[in-house]
């Protein structure tokens, strides 16, 4: 087994694991602790690395399924599952997507099957005065969860609210300077709106997460249109607390590994365009993750 060393960030999520060359195959018992890091901090930095995209691919298909973006842009030639960040252009186009996760949200609540993690490898970051721009914000939904009145959860105990993909896309879209097409009915016939448990069982941990986010969610469903959008809103308002939340801030080299289930994140766009930002991403999906723990509680 390899010798990791894991450091948290002190801040409740978060934390740096050294030791280990994500450009070689991961063993089996290494995994297992990656796994459990993931659950017991959320956040985790893999600093110094030096990856093609088919490694970074290897790495993140250690932890589940990977996603082909709907949006089918930007993505590798020979590793579709790998899609570049970057507000670089070359030769008047741009090489990736400008403005992703410029928003609080998690990935993939707005699909059937959802997101475990996402994964994603800083090749350039931009800097001003030496100071590195562009953080990743996160916010912590166990706790969250944990700190709503008991009265709140009573009212949302088996609730289940609207997610739909199209309501982050056409923010994105509306901000100053973006370059975002509208989907086209071919992309919103493959993401429509979906339905998820409000509070949802972590299938890593066991703990219930507050499974709501600005970014998707768009109602909760057979509740007052009044009634839901002042829940919603008071929801949005609890999560993004101040003591729930920690900054990641990039070094190149940097592979960040998140629980998409755990969090909600933002993207902190502080950066011009002549300040360049490269990042590969890939999307772990849920589907191994829920039928382990389906598994497991079987057995038990």
């Amino acid at each position: 087994m390899t010798t990791l060393t894991i450091t948290p960030s002190g801040a409740g999520l978060g934390a740096t694991i050294d030791g280990l060359d994500l450009a070689r195959p991961v063993d089996a018992a290494t995994q297992r602790t990656l796994v459990d890091a993931l659950g017991r901090h959320a956040v985790l930095r893999f600093p110094g690395q030096s990856l093609r995209p088919g490694e970074l691919k290897a790495f993140a298909a250690g932890f589940g399924t990977l996603e082909v973006n709907v949006a089918g842009a930007f993505q590798d030639a020979e590793h579709p599952e790998v899609m570049t960040l970057s507000n670089i252009v070359q030769d008047g186009r741009a090489i990736g997507l400008p403005d992703a996760g410029q928003g609080w949200h998690t990935d993939m609540s707005y699909s059937t099957e959802i997101a475990l993690a996402n994964c994603l490898y800083a090749l350039r970051v931009p800097r001003r005065d030496g100071v590195a721009l562009g953080n990743t914000e996160f916010s912590n939904m166990v706790a969250a969860y944990d700190d709503l009145p008991a009265d709140v959860k009573r009212r949302l105990d088996g609730a289940t609210a609207t997610h739909d993909f199209n309501k982050f896309w056409d923010m994105m879209r509306a901000r100053p300077g973006s370059t975002r097409p509208p989907l086209t009915e071919a992309q919103r016939r493959q993401k429509p709106p979906v339905s998820q448990p409000v509070f949802l069982r972590h299938p890593l941990t066991g703990r219930t997460v507050l499974y709501a986010n600005p970014g998707y969610a768009m109602c909760i469903n057979g509740w007052p249109q009044r009634e839901s959008d002042e829940m919603l809103a008071y929801l949005f308002e609890h999560q993004l607390q101040p003591k729930y939340r920690y900054a990641h801030q990039w070094t190149e080299g940097d592979v960040l590994l998140w629980d998409d289930i755990a969090t909600i994140h933002n993207a902190i766009a502080d950066y011009r365009a002549n300040e360049p930002r490269h990042i590969l991403r890939c999307q772990v999906m849920a589907d191994r993750a829920f039928a382990e723990a389906a598994a497991a509680s079987g057995a038990g």
